[in-house]
């Protein structure tokens, strides 16, 4: 593999081991910075006395000590580690906390979401970032804004059902940990808060989509045009956005490395006659570098934009010195090791593993799938590239792709060979139209003719997106299949730039392992039973599993998508089946019972009892009478009434399981 040859790749996936090392080995952040330290003194000492860094003592000491700094960034990153940190101050349950807007999320129907800075608690200076609740109809807020809020945290909760997106995981990785839930008159505005470039970067990008909104745009074709080239996806439709996923061009709406890189490319091409100037070469260099940075102000300086601008301003300065292309494939790798060291939680995101995914593989696999083919004629030839580009990219991030969202979309290749060509122009002629539409002097028909492109594209995603016999979907796909999957890819790419017996024999071992993994694992799923109540707010909802056989057992069936695709697809289940809920069941000899709003029941002694839709009955009495073995109340019922039932059960002894805290529950 020749990409292993350069020094930053090997520091690179070294510095990734240590990462996730210390994400599951979690050690003193002190030990790990002296135990850096001393690493880094032995490594010197060899290499001064015997002055050589090709050595196996060298390497092996190089690689520990990578491998420990890695561990160190991860531990130093995160913010519960830090001495200031807002759950290290606190004392009270309540207290004062000082807010200063760092990001709006995307709202639902009863609520609006923020992150917050914690600035100060009662007084004393604090840090850390928290999630902001409000309620849909409280006054917005805006970036930069800052408020005073007296309330007290609250933990984000987990996932209650299994299989479900673990929310509360996915914010530890950006540095969340608790929320803050108010009401729009229990906070105090400050005035004349301190304005920051996120927060500029913000209004500048408000301010173009309330300028746009005031053309002649369709609802459809406004949404993703503030995609395309603001950055900002919560006004596309969940057709559109469903649409764009099946046709494998969901990347499209999310302003990420490929628009960054074609802009620079467009860039290049209108500022070339510029070359022949005196000191040309340094005029496009930095009048691309600042436009970048521009349209990354304008899109709003999110993570993966500025990671995108950042990887791109280094491409253009290679440009400018002129490099061969390794020394792409060099820094590309290289910035990916100080965005690690910078942030390490970065690898933890999906985007930005599948944004690595996919520019590691075009720079390995692209070459030989280019070398396969020359075509003469160049319009063939450059639809042949980008048909190999597309290729392996797609390579790159199907393993990912299919862990976290269980599915392929067989037709990406026709989306990317017809929009991406087509992107330069559309990510153009869309900064005119921002252009002249904030100076008031956009005409009516370029208007017409964006809207009309706009509405063309999302015509052609749809028709792919119908094509369903070509989407493949609910496929199960866990974390050993990934690994294995890309142990099969990097070994067949081995085994193809250089064929003997000893790479045949570990591709073919790599296929057999991941084959016999996956029988194994559907072995499993056809012999597993198991008995569940699910979580779901004003629902009861019982999974009675046999084998890859699945019975769902629940009054209200209408709500349960997300659940069933969840659970059917990790558990490889082949046939659904829907009924009502009964009065009582009985599980391996043991007797359960079901007490609805109706409050009656069956007399059984010992019995599991599930308490739905708040019943009105004496509980002491119930425990008195039946003597439960143990009592479960699921998402139907009044919290009042759960907590109620709960300190009774403490009273009596008895087993209480509410699935809103504990989850779902199990019946064994």
């Amino acid at each position: 593999m020749k990409l292993l040859a350069f020094i930053p790749i090997r520091l690179t996936l070294l510095l990734i081991l240590g990462i996730l090392i210390g994400s599951v080995l979690p050690v003193d952040t002190w030990y790990l910075l002296l135990s850096t330290l001393l690493f880094f003194l032995f490594l010197t000492l060899i290499f001064v006395f015997q002055k050589r860094s090709h050595s196996v003592l060298f390497g092996v000491i190089a690689s520990v000590t990578v491998i420990n700094l890695g561990m160190f960034c991860f531990s130093a990153a995160q913010p519960i580690n830090h001495q200031d940190h807002y759950s290290n101050i606190i004392n009270e349950e309540r207290a004062i906390w000082t807010l200063k807007i760092k990001e709006t999320l995307k709202s639902n129907l009863y609520s609006t979401r923020y992150f917050a800075l914690v600035t100060m608690i009662d007084q004393q200076p604090a840090s850390g970032t928290i999630l902001l609740t409000l309620p849909q109809d409280s006054s917005a807020l805006n970036v930069d804004d800052e408020i005073q809020v007296f309330s007290k945290p609250n933990p984000i909760s987990p996932s209650l059902n299994p299989h479900q997106f673990d929310y509360k995981n996915y914010l530890k990785t950006l540095g969340v940990y608790d929320q803050l839930s108010i009401k729009d008159n229990q906070f105090i505005r400050i005035t004349n808060p301190k304005k920051t470039l996120t927060g500029f970067a913000s209004g500048i990008r408000s301010h173009i989509i309330s300028q746009l909104q005031k053309e002649h745009f369709g609802t459809d074709e406004l949404g993703v045009i503030q995609a395309l080239l603001l950055g900002q996806r919560d006004n596309i439709s969940e057709e559109t956005y469903s649409n764009y996923q099946k046709a494998g061009a969901v990347h499209i709406l999310a302003v990420s490395g490929l628009h960054i890189g074609i802009l620079l490319l467009l860039i290049q091409f209108i500022l070339r006659p510029l070359r022949n100037l005196p000191h040309g070469r340094t005029v496009i260099l930095i009048s691309s570098v600042i436009f970048l940075w521009i349209f990354a102000l304008v899109a709003g300086l999110s993570a993966s934009i500025v990671r995108a601008t950042t990887m791109f301003s280094f491409v253009a300065y290679a440009l400018f010195l002129n490099r061969p292309s390794n020394t792409f494939n060099i820094l590309a790798l290289s910035i990916l090791f100080i965005l690690l060291f910078i942030d390490p939680n970065l690898i933890f995101q999906v985007g930005f593993q599948m944004s690595y995914a996919a520019v590691f593989s075009i720079l390995w696999i692209f070459p030989m799938l280019r070398d396969v083919w020359f075509p003469k004629n160049r319009a063939i030839r450059y639809f042949w590239q980008l048909l190999c580009v597309s290729i392996a990219a797609q390579l790159g991030v199907l393993p990912i792709s299919l862990f976290y969202f269980h599915q392929f979309p067989g037709l990406f290749f026709i989306s990317n060979l017809i929009i991406v060509p087509a992107l330069g122009l559309i990510l153009g002629t869309g900064i005119i139209v921002i252009f002249l539409s904030l100076l008031n002097a956009l005409p009516l028909q370029l208007a017409w003719f964006y809207n009309t492109v706009i509405a063309q594209m999302n015509g052609l995603i749809g028709w792919i997106a119908q094509q369903e016999q070509f989407i493949f979907s609910a496929i199960p796909f866990d974390s050993i299949q990934l690994i294995l999957s890309f142990l099969i890819l990097i070994l067949g790419i081995e085994l193809y730039q250089s064929t003997n017996f000893k790479r045949t024999v570990f591709f073919l071992i790599s296929i057999i392992s991941f084959q016999g993994y996956t029988l194994y694992e559907t072995n499993l799923a056809h012999n597993k039973n198991e008995v569940l109540v699910l979580h779901q707010t004003k629902n009861s909802i019982i999974f009675n599993r046999n084998g890859q056989r699945l019975s769902v057992l629940s009054n209200q069936t209408n709500n349960l998508n997300y659940l069933l695709s969840n659970y059917t697809t990790a558990e490889r289940i082949k046939t659904i089946n829907k009924d009502s809920l009964k009065n009582s069941y009985s599980i391996n000899d043991t007797a359960v019972v079901v007490i609805d709003s109706s409050g009656v029941y069956q007399k059984t002694p010992s019995p599991i009892i599930l308490l739905t839709n708040s019943p009105k009955i004496n509980i002491e009495r119930l425990a008195l009478t039946l003597q439960p073995i143990e009592i479960i109340a699921d998402g139907s019922n009044y919290k009042s009434y759960v907590d109620r039932w709960k300190t009774t059960c403490i009273q009596y002894k008895i087993p209480f399981h509410y699935t809103g805290e504990k989850g779902a529950y199990y019946l064994k």
